[in-house]
């Protein structure tokens, strides 16, 4: 979701960071070598690990949700460690803090032992200096592409008013999957975004959040949509968006200094760092865990680039889109939504009015104005908040005092925070009928039905949506969301200042939120 007030704050950035970045270099000088006591485990290797999965992985989909945002990292950072051939991410947001900083590091790790790293960013968010970029893709392995540029990255404020001014459907068109693809295997997509919230780990505001680990046939599905991205024509190297010839070159000893950095544990909060001392046993404990479901009947559906051809103005849809209207036109007898952004329109309304007259019961969970990151959105979603109920819809919003952040966060790092920091939703999930489960990026507003590129994976397993469901229904009780009725919201729990802002947010067409 883009909040488009501060999009315009986004036009007039120049100098933060994205990937590498000068400012760590000044942290680097250490006594001690850190690294020294990081070692990779040579005796393993993902081929290995994936070895007594091989009589099943070419008919079989390998599933299991990844509900823990510390697990869901360290995932991450077992796969990059132990990849083999390729490494294939894209991601809406790359942050470049703790989480993002360690991310940078598995990669360059990777990248250094000759696995080939393929890289997708959208140019919207991209908070970076161009010369940064260009250094991290100036790695002999590996290459990093921006999607859909020329509102952001290289850009002076003039070039992004013209943009929006004169291009405004094609700046509003961005990349909001993400997927991480290993050795065209492995698989983890959701709506994890790489940041410290996204993972539970920042000291004042973190996402409940959600993703799904994929093993072997639905995999190249992934794999597939990863390369349409990246040989799409909005898909621009690096070096073709400068439109300069960069002197810039491999520059070992700077690649070291980062790693340095990601390995000194005084430049980390420790329980990062912890979680990654038991990296070796991560991948094992997923195997043994009961909980990875192996099943034929897992689809992947992303949009494709570019999303559709314009000539419905902001409107116009696409493949996931219509997946998720089809299923709920046929839900029998539940539907449980989790959506962060919730903005609907006359379609929406009258599907789930639908679904209601047929005798289907409909929760929906998403962020209050307490607990939302997004006023802009929130702003959206108020104006149409009572048309909602009055369709027989039970609506939840996520209290940012919710009672599961003492189970979502790792104990260590509660034990160590004066206050605990405010919690908002971000899982994009739907259940039907108990049995067909939706993890992707999906959120139930205009922006996602027809402008954002989205995926989505759809499960049909018991097992899988009765998993799913236990953290949604612990999320519907009272210590953790508000039950909305048409006497009752929980708007006025914030200050007048958050309440005036979301107000005059209402002037923002619905269409762009």
């Amino acid at each position: 979701m883009i909040n488009w007030l501060k999009l315009i704050l986004l036009m007039s950035m120049c100098s933060a960071m994205f990937l590498i970045s000068c400012d760590f270099e000044e942290n680097t000088k250490q006594e001690t070598d850190f690294c020294a006591s990081i070692h990779r485990n040579d005796s393993l290797s993902l081929s290995q690990e994936l070895d007594s999965f091989e009589g099943l992985m070419d008919s079989l989909t390998g599933v299991y949700v990844l509900e823990n945002g510390s697990g869901s990292i360290v995932a991450r950072a077992w796969l990059c460690e132990y990849a083999e051939k390729t490494i294939d991410i894209q991601y809406f947001i790359f942050s470049l803090d703790n989480i993002g900083l360690i991310a940078c590091d598995y990669l360059i790790r990777a990248a250094d032992r000759g696995v080939k790293v393929r890289i997708i960013i959208d140019d919207i968010m991209v908070d970076a200096d161009i010369q940064d970029i260009v250094t991290f893709d100036s790695h002999e392995n590996i290459s990093v592409k921006l999607y859909n540029p020329g509102v952001n990255l290289g850009k002076n404020i003039f070039n992004k008013i013209e943009k929006f001014t004169f291009d405004f459907r094609t700046a509003n068109q961005r990349m909001h999957n993400k997927t991480m693809v290993v050795d065209g295997k492995v698989v983890i997509t959701g709506g994890r975004n790489i940041a410290d919230e996204y993972f539970d780990y920042d000291h004042e505001y973190n996402f409940r959040d959600r993703d799904i680990l994929l093993l072997g046939k639905a995999s190249k599905q992934v794999n597939n949509s990863f390369n349409e991205f990246w040989n799409s024509s909005f898909s621009k190297d690096i070096t073709e968006v400068i439109k300069e010839n960069s002197n810039v070159v491999y520059q070992q000893n700077r690649f070291d200094k980062l790693h340095e950095y990601a390995c000194n544990p005084d430049n980390f909060w420790p329980q990062v760092r912890e979680r990654i001392v038991h990296l070796p046993a991560a991948f094992n404990a997923i195997k043994n865990s009961g909980d990875l479901v192996w099943l034929d009947d897992v689809e992947f559906i992303s949009d494709i680039p570019g999303k559709n051809d314009g000539n419905s103005g902001l409107g116009g849809g696409g493949v996931s889109t219509s997946a998720l209207i089809d299923l709920v036109k046929n839900a029998k007898s539940s539907i449980d939504i989790q959506s962060p952004y919730l903005i609907t329109t006359d379609l929406s309304r009258n599907l789930f009015r639908e679904a209601v007259d047929r005798g289907v019961k409909v929760r929906i969970l998403t962020n209050s104005l307490a607990s939302t990151d997004n006023i802009e959105a929130f702003s959206g979603y108020q104006r149409d908040r009572e048309k909602l109920l009055r369709t027989g819809v039970n609506i939840y919003e996520f209290r940012p005092d919710a009672a599961e952040r003492n189970r979502i966060m790792t104990g260590e790092l509660r034990e160590t925070l004066e206050e605990q920091p405010i919690f908002g939703l971000h899982a994009k999930s739907m259940v039907i009928d108990k049995k067909t489960t939706v993890i992707g990026t999906f959120n139930l507003d205009p922006r996602s039905a027809n402008l954002n590129t989205e995926c989505i994976v759809v499960v049909q397993s018991d097992k899988i949506s009765d998993g799913v469901l236990v953290g949604m229904d612990e999320e519907f009780l009272p210590e953790n969301s508000w039950k909305i009725t048409l006497d009752y919201n929980p708007d006025a729990e914030v200050n007048k200042v958050k309440r005036l802002k979301t107000w005059t947010r209402k002037v923002i067409p619905k269409a762009i939120l």
